[in-house]
């Protein structure tokens, strides 16, 4: 059978119109890691007509990828991610451009960034992160991000906003993300697991003793297929929302999805965070210690 895209995208129209679908067609969006939210985040635009892409991502699939990576599969365990995302997303839209990078996706950072003025944020490098971040302002483009939370979450950092580095108060401020070291990884870490127990209720749904260990470095990041897949659709809708130029009610602060409950968990007000800002911080030191 041979490939249309109209018939292809035929059923997103009600959801969106003609005029909108082009536009997708059209748009250049730079997935920075297409594991586990950034290539769920990466199939679903696929899937919607997205027609032109850079993705990156330095990692190859191992055995532990299988239980939440959507483009992870037993027989491609040891292959470089990126090259696997890309033949699966071509296998779906067979016109689909895509530029495949691996290592010298830094190097490349300002022209990728000048041409992708919208990014999926889907590494847990901190330092390539921060350099994502202040990349992206200069080029004025829209960085869609998550929380290292047990609940998914979805943050929208326009280029006027603060970037993470600057509203979480990482040591990396002001500080060449080469230099970054892993005193101020761990530092930057921790602040990011403050803003996320203050801010929702993820504490109540996590073994606090494992999350303990994983903030120690003790142990690696916990990761679940309903979450990480999650995470990368709420990542999608936003990043569908900006190539579209429709209104979202994410901003840089974000939010997360409760689905326990279920609910939306927004940040609580400044007076609230700080009165509770000294028990957060106890609790933390409590469950990285191990006592």
């Amino acid at each position: 059978m041979s490939f249309d895209y109209y018939s292809f995208t035929g059923r997103n129209l009600g959801f969106i119109d003609e005029r909108e679908q082009q536009l997708l067609r059209q748009a250049r969006v730079f997935v920075c890691g297409v594991g586990g939210m950034g290539g769920a985040a990466f199939m679903a635009l696929a899937r919607a007509g997205v027609g032109k892409f850079v993705i990156a991502d330095i990692d190859r699939f191992e055995v532990s990828n299988l239980n939440r990576q959507v483009f992870a599969f037993a027989d491609e365990v040891g292959r470089e991610k990126a090259e696997v995302a890309a033949e699966a997303a071509r296998r779906i839209n067979p016109t689909i451009e895509i530029d495949v990078l691996g290592e010298s996706w830094t190097s490349e950072l300002s022209g990728i960034v000048e041409r992708c003025p919208v990014v999926v944020n889907g590494m847990d490098d901190i330092a390539a992160g921060v350099h994502l971040y202040r990349t992206a302002r200069n080029a004025a483009a829209t960085v869609i991000d998550a929380y290292m939370s047990p609940l998914p979450s979805v943050i929208v950092v326009r280029p006027d906003d603060p970037r993470p580095e600057e509203r979480l108060n990482f040591p990396t401020r002001n500080k060449d993300w080469r230099d970054i070291n892993e005193d101020d990884r761990r530092a930057a870490m921790l602040a990011e697991i403050e803003h996320v127990m203050l801010h929702s209720s993820s504490r109540n749904y996590v073994d606090l003793a494992i999350a303990g260990e994983v903030a120690a470095g003790r142990r690696s990041r916990m990761s679940f297929a309903p979450m990480v897949i999650s995470t990368g659709m709420l990542m999608a809708y936003e990043a569908i929302a900006l190539i579209l130029g429709r209104k979202s009610g994410t901003d840089c602060r974000g939010w997360f999805l409760n689905p326990h409950q279920p609910a939306i968990e927004k940040p609580r007000n400044a007076i609230v965070a700080a009165l509770m800002r000294p028990l957060v911080r106890r609790a933390i030191a409590e469950f990285t210690s191990g006592k």
